[in-house]
């Protein structure tokens, strides 16, 4: 879409190109940045431009006393910033790109946000992380939103992973969409057992060319938690507050994103930070972790992709699990109300169906819809008869999100249904706690 035709002509008549730095003048103010193209979803009559701070402003043609351009595009490519030089002494990490709003800059033409950037690009534009460690290695695994995260990409940043550490990097740093990032921390925790190096997934709200951006500190937080931490496990590193103050280390099986757009949309579930990460560079411990160790990293990276979850909700019919069993799917993640509850009387029963694909050898677990808490199958007549007499076996305090993915990562790496059933249930990396404790919760 054009700017309107006044506008266009007027442009034109002053040698003005899209990406040109133009200042304009009105009402006794003056406003200078880039030229941007009109969106669809912009006024014609409104002029688009990238101020310095990174802000865009539109400013209404009606009442513009001039407009002058003060440098070409082609003047600007020569200040693109270069990846800083690099020194070796530092401890080694690598970086490894997947998309997401951490790698993307605004598409001028629709106004849109897209994965555009590599991790070298990336660094490129947050040349502090030299300051802490060398980045012996780039890779880019995929260029996609995180929504179009899937367990094949898993599969494949476990292997990355793996031969990154194993080929000299003390640790890795993950850039990756926030939206799916519980589930990908999760992902890894599992498919890396014997991790005993930092692997950092980080991400951000707002892309990394805007001025609010939140990436820059995230980046640095979690350089500094891969380079020199004594941390070996999974975890995610973004900004613990709104302000730019310091980062949490929270273990990949129980984080949550909470917020769609503040800085701060990362907590613990039924859990505490591991640790916390200022910028400058300070690291305090704040829970138990595995500690580092330089030893060699292994995989068992699978997934088994007929995994579902079922949210539950007033009304919810059996129908649904019957058209998943009728594709022939291997487990189910039940997303009960409350304690862990499903309908259990009445025309809709759920009972009855759940108890038939148990028969069948299907696994079902039982987790609960509420953020905070642990399902209990011992309180409630309902409960015993879902867990007891219908064959489902609790998710104890683990996320819906979590308890998916470790029931899909045992499928595919367990060859009997009742070693996946025993394992769901046992703490394998720190995704289930023996006791909730009032600290943990709204942390």
């Amino acid at each position: 879409m054009k700017y309107s035709k006044r506008i266009e002509e007027t442009l034109q008549d002053k040698g003005i190109q899209i990406r040109d730095t133009i200042k304009i003048k009105k009402q006794r103010k003056t406003y200078e940045g880039i030229l941007l193209p009109n969106t669809v979803m912009s006024n014609p009559e409104c002029i688009t431009i990238k101020l310095d701070n990174g802000y865009n402003i539109g400013i209404n043609y009606e009442g513009v006393e001039k407009i002058e351009k003060t440098r070409e595009k082609e003047e600007r490519k020569q200040e693109t910033r270069k990846t800083p030089k690099q020194n070796t002494s530092k401890p080694p990490i690598s970086i490894i790109s997947t998309g997401g709003t951490i790698s993307s800059e605004v598409e001028y033409e629709t106004g849109a946000v897209q994965p555009t950037l590599t991790a070298e690009e990336i660094l490129a534009k947050v040349p502090e992380v030299a300051n802490h460690a060398y980045i012996r290695n780039y890779t880019q695994v995929s260029k996609i939103a995180s929504e179009d995260m899937n367990p094949k990409t898993w599969v494949k940043l476990a292997e990355t992973i793996k031969k990154e550490l194993n080929e000299g990097s003390r640790g890795v740093v993950i850039t990756h969409g926030t939206d799916t990032m519980h589930y990908t921390a999760a992902a890894l925790t599992f498919m890396l057992p014997n991790l005993t190096k930092p692997v950092i997934i980080t991400g951000s709200q707002r892309s990394i060319d805007r001025g609010s951006t939140d990436a820059a500190m995230n980046l640095i937080c979690s350089t500094i938690s891969a380079a020199k931490s004594n941390i070996g496990e999974v975890g995610i590193v973004m900004h613990a507050t709104m302000n730019d103050d310091h980062c949490f280390y929270i273990r990949g099986t129980k984080a949550k994103k909470m917020h769609t757009s503040r800085r701060d949309t990362f907590r613990p579930i039924n859990n505490i930070p591991i640790a916390k990460i200022s910028p400058e560079g300070k690291i305090t411990k704040l829970s138990d972790h595995r500690e580092y160790e330089d030893k060699e990293v292994t995989s068992k990276a699978a997934f088994e992709e007929k995994t579902a979850i079922l949210k539950m909700y007033p009304g919810a019919d059996p129908q649904i699990m019957k058209h998943y069993e009728e594709k022939n799917y291997a487990g189910y993640i039940l997303e009960g109300t409350g304690l862990g509850h499903v309908p259990s009387n009445g025309k809709k029963t759920w009972i009855p169906t759940i108890k038939k694909a148990v028969n069948k050898g299907k696994v079902v677990v039982g987790a609960t819809q509420c953020t905070y808490g642990r399902v209990n199958p011992n309180v409630y007549r309902n409960l015993r008869r879902l867990y007891h007499e219908a064959g489902a076996i609790p998710a104890q305090d683990m996320t819906p999100e979590t308890a998916y993915v470790k029931l899909g990562w045992l499928l595919a790496t367990e060859k009997n249904t009742e070693k996946v059933k025993e394992k769901m249930q046992q703490n394998l990396s720190g995704e289930v706690t023996e006791r909730s404790t009032p600290n943990t919760y709204l942390y």
